[in-house]
């Protein structure tokens, strides 16, 4: 089995209402000046004051920076570094969905070394000291909350960096599943994509451990189990816990697994078409899975019927059979374009693969994957998923 390294917050609070204790766990690390990292919906919308109320209630002075915006830039983060500049902050609190919990994660780096965001980029590894991060999801989606990880996109190249090591880590997590009661269907169907893909690429990634096994084994169950049911009842309390819970395990799974080729070919997509990232990674799942699965068939068929596409009687072939036509049967009921129909012009797409093929490639999640592409395989995935093939099965 050889070595193991596995990294988590050092406080996680999980539990409906637990926003509330927020207070709470700044005291017990010794903070006490925090500056909130969010977006503007979440102050428009009056759900910040799930975190304001109880730091008022408890003397502790705050301020807020709300210009984060969805697949966060550099630019947005050098805005975040000059709102931090001067005003005594002790940590960072990132309250929202993956985009501001990223900020403030990126933010945290830049705070305690300096430079550009692209110095940070892998290969090179952020594990210096970071700012702390207090990090509460409204999502189930990202795992952001608990993973090593922060995605920035360089505006100046049209690329979004993947930025690792464990000063991207917050400190401590809170995840209350009682803040996502209000999100959108489409962004509840989008979030619980990702968490899903976060769970399986963990679980067949070359770099999987018997402890991230077990997470993305539970996660996928999960998931599996409620995020129809979070779609389709937004205000339904087991299945908005179920897929919180899910979440954060896939979080903590994929942050010490990592993922694979659908996140390295997701980001590309994201950069250069601004699809959120949960939606483009649904739009590569079945694809992408269907070309891997050669790579760990047994895998494969493990989570199929963890996620319970598949029974314990089928074998490993009708099992992975069954998870491809599950993944497209899941993005048809959760109503997931493709490409085409979210907008993007053909003569774009195809004008562009090669690029996001070396993009991908560039990312190194795609070396992670059971079977190993090349730029011309992953040209031919996005071919394949313009094309759409699984849209009327």
């Amino acid at each position: 089995m050889g070595v193991i390294q596995f990294a988590a917050p050092r406080a996680m609070v999980v539990g409906g209402g637990t926003a509330a204790q927020i207070a709470d766990v700044l005291r017990r690390f010794g903070l006490s000046r925090p500056l909130i990292v969010t977006d503007p919906f979440m102050v428009s919308s009056g759900l910040i004051d799930a975190v304001r109320a109880p730091l008022a209630a408890a003397g502790i002075g705050h301020a807020v920076f709300s210009d984060t915006v969805p697949d966060p830039t550099d630019t947005v983060v050098e805005a975040g570094m000059a709102a931090l500049a001067g005003g005594g902050f002790d940590c960072l609190i990132g309250f929202g969905g993956g985009s501001p919990i990223d900020t403030a994660k990126a933010m945290a780096i830049l705070a305690a070394g300096g430079g550009r965001m692209r110095d940070y980029k892998v290969p090179a590894a952020a594990d210096g000291p970071g700012l702390p991060v207090i990090a509460v999801p409204t999502t189930a989606g990202t795992g952001s909350e608990c993973t090593r990880f922060t995605v920035i996109t360089d505006t100046e190249r049209s690329e979004k960096m993947l930025i690792a090591g464990l000063a991207a880590l917050p400190l401590a997590a809170i995840v209350d599943y009682e803040l996502t009661y209000g999100l959108p269907k489409r962004t509840t169907a989008d979030t619980g994509i990702d968490s899903l893909t976060h769970a399986l690429e963990a679980y067949v990634s070359q770099r999987a451990n018997p402890f991230s096994d077990a997470l993305a084994l539970s996660a996928m169950a999960l998931i599996g189990r409620h995020l129809r049911t979070a779609y389709a009842e937004p205000r339904n309390a087991a299945a908005r816990e179920g897929m919180m819970l899910g979440a954060t395990q896939a979080g903590l799974a994929f942050s010490n697994a990592s993922v694979a080729l659908v996140h390295g070919m997701s980001r590309p997509i994201g950069a250069h078409f601004h699809v959120p990232h949960g939606l483009s990674n649904a739009m590569l799942l079945p694809a992408v899975t269907r070309y891997s699965i050669d790579g760990a068939a047994a895998r494969y068929a493990t989570a199929a019927r963890a996620i319970g596409f598949a029974g314990a009687g089928d074998d490993d072939a009708a099992a992975c059979a069954k998870l491809v036509d599950g993944l497209a049967a899941l993005n048809r009921d959760l109503d997931v374009p493709s490409p085409r129909a979210y907008g993007i012009a053909e003569a774009d797409w195809h004008g562009r693969m090669s690029l996001m093929a070396d993009q991908a490639l560039a990312s190194g999640s795609p070396g992670n994957n059971p079977r190993v592409p090349d730029a011309a395989a992953i040209v031919g995935l996005y071919r394949e998923v313009w094309e759409d093939s699984f849209r009327n099965r």
